[in-house]
């Protein structure tokens, strides 16, 4: 196990393309390597003035390790004002792992990694992402009490999904009822997009309330199962984007909001669990506000998942967590209803209230 830790000052002097990427005063940058499992992770602090950084660790089968770099940052930044928009004495964090989670996960590189968690002392709280499960979070717990998300048996709150899924259904129907008068989803045609254990969850919801749902994966054995159990439709057009829906739910990766897709979008509601779905926030943010769509900010409704492992921290139950994320719901109308009244996007009106918070702390 080797560690080498660079100061911000540090990298821009290696690595002058640092500098073109989401770098946002982060504060403190991990490379871990183990020679011996193969792991290879990057851990991105990005600000604890609120509270220890918490965030999951995904694994990912990266193009480049630079885009594995971006990826942390932009995941690191989400989580300090997802933390902060949703009241919590939390500070932000990610960590991934590059790597394929199917082929070459083993005991071993989750152990190696733990040990890189646990060198920080606290510094850093992981959790599970993309790639990474509650077993995964056991077997770190082993090693480092610096970890969420942990089983049931072991005193955690398990897999923090159904909260996750919750609290993006309640900004759902908050943007809805911003954009249509009313949340009632019976009848509106709803596109998600990735049916992972947040995405399947959230269609259950849809479904519950009377939507008429398509779905769409890159598995398609994924498709297929979840479109039988729960009578939905797949999608079948060529494009997701020029979809003849009502709401769009991105519930994947990242970026899907971008230059080749934003004008193609139907869709007059944008809410979904995917981080950092605006490519370019302020650029794309901006054209989704002139094209009348609502864009509901993922940060802030996809925030359940932490006030459910944030109960781990401070010891509330799960009817507590629920309690909380429920009122994602009145937080979302808030955010909406002031970017209307002060001429913002909606992401920036919720990063404005999330950094109202931090800078009350500094």
């Amino acid at each position: 196990m080797t560690t080498k830790i660079y100061s911000p000052e540090e990298l821009q002097k290696i690595a002058p393309v640092f500098g073109q990427l989401s770098f946002d005063n982060h504060e403190q940058i991990v490379f871990c390597h183990d020679k011996d499992s193969g792991l290879k992770a990057i851990i991105g602090i990005h600000n604890t003035t609120l509270g220890p950084a918490l965030g999951g660790t995904r694994m990912w089968n990266y193009a480049s390790e630079w885009e594995a770099l971006n990826d942390v940052l932009r995941l690191s930044r989400g989580m300090t004002y997802k933390s902060a928009i949703s009241g919590l004495d939390l500070g932000g964090g990610k960590a991934v792992i590059i790597g394929d989670s199917k082929k070459d996960k083993s005991p071993e590189l989750i152990k190696a990694f733990a040990k890189y968690v646990n060198s920080l002392g606290g510094r850093y709280i992981t959790a599970e992402d993309v790639g990474t499960t509650t077993d995964d979070m056991d077997l770190i717990h082993s090693i480092t009490p610096h970890v969420t998300g942990i089983s049931q048996s072991l005193g955690g709150s398990g897999n923090p999904s159904p909260v996750t899924a919750y609290g993006v259904f309640m900004g759902l129907k908050a943007a809805t009822q911003f954009q249509f008068g009313s949340d009632d989803l019976n009848g509106k045609k709803i596109l998600v997009q990735g049916i992972g254990n947040v995405g399947e969850t959230l269609v259950k919801h849809l479904v519950e309330h009377g939507a008429l749902v398509q779905i769409t994966d890159i598995n398609q054995d994924r498709v297929t199962q979840i479109a039988e159990k729960y009578n939905v439709q797949k999608f079948t057009g060529d494009d997701i984007y020029s979809a003849d829906v009502d709401i769009y739910s991105p519930c994947a990766l990242g970026a899907t909001i971008n230059d080749d897709t934003i004008e193609k979008i139907k869709a007059k509601v944008i809410a979904g669990a995917a981080n950092n779905q605006l490519a370019v926030e302020a650029k794309h943010g901006k054209r989704l506000q002139e094209r009348g769509i609502v864009y509901a900010p993922d940060f802030l409704i996809n925030a359940g998942g932490i006030i459910n492992v944030f109960g781990e921290i401070v010891k509330y139950d799960l009817n507590e967590a629920l309690r909380r994320t429920e009122n994602i719901y009145n937080t979302t109308l808030e955010v909406l209803n002031y970017a209307k009244q002060h001429g913002l996007t909606s992401q920036q009106a919720a990063m404005k209230k999330a950094e109202e918070r931090l800078n009350s702390k500094k």
